[in-house]
């Protein structure tokens, strides 16, 4: 197709709704991912890490897609505006951000042999946070699909949750290995399991930014316990 304003458009379109069809695959991936581990069933586990091969495939083909789009337009000598570059470029970094998502579903799922066979219940936190991280990743995969700065805000505000939630669980753990009441190496495994939950919420927060910039031009920044808002382009 060429790239007139017209087919670049469409192309543009295109490329968007791949990028949501890829958050929602990644979505599910994370949640049959959370779903294994609580259900410490290490066939489920393989199962779902197994479905990052065709995220891998199509984190690939999204990225090559976008770069054929700025090499047609550019040999083509089209004239793209700030906000039609800002797309791509947008697509190309939360469709990293998806496939560092999906990875760390990998890592969760990896850790589902360890348990597999019995052990100390979860804590209800624990169970919790993950619903949180879930959450969050459904949101901001609906403001990918909407454009919506919005809920990409409410995103930012999500993570201080889960990095609170993290901490009340790695602060239980330790007081319950002093007790007696924990093995060490459980406690080990919600600590892996917590990090991954909080790098989820990280990328998140990498595409709610994007998403915020993209629609409103503000540049959001992480400054100690809060976000800060700051004007961009005019």
């Amino acid at each position: 197709m060429p790239t007139t304003p017209e087919g670049f458009t469409k192309r543009t379109e295109r490329l968007r709704a791949d990028l949501v069809e890829q958050g929602r695959r990644v979505q599910a991936m994370v949640e049959a991912s959370f779903e294994a581990l609580f259900g410490r069933d290490e066939a489920k586990g393989k199962r779902v890490a197994a479905m990052d091969d065709a995220i891998d495939a199509a984190d690939v083909v999204l990225e090559k897609a976008c770069v054929l789009l700025l090499c047609d337009a550019t040999q083509e000598g089209s004239e793209l505006g700030d906000h039609q570059l800002r797309t791509i470029l947008t697509i190309v970094k939360v469709n990293n951000e998806l496939e560092r998502i999906a990875d760390a579903g990998v890592d969760v799922c990896d850790l589902v042999s360890k348990i597999s066979g019995g052990g100390p219940a979860f804590p209800g936190t624990f169970s919790v946070m993950a619903n949180s991280v879930v959450g969050i990743l459904r949101d901001v995969t609906t403001s990918v699909s909407r454009n919506d700065p919005a809920l990409a805000k409410v995103v930012l505000q999500s993570q201080h949750t889960v990095t609170a939630f993290k901490s009340a669980i790695l602060r239980d753990a330790e007081e319950q290995i002093a007790k007696g009441k924990m093995p060490v190496d459980f406690a080990f495994l919600l600590h892996e399991v917590a990090s991954q939950c909080e790098l989820i919420a990280d990328h998140c927060t990498n595409i709610a930014e994007q998403i915020i910039y993209l629609t409103t031009g503000a540049v959001v920044k992480h400054l100690e316990s809060a976000w800060v808002e700051q004007p961009g382009r005019g």
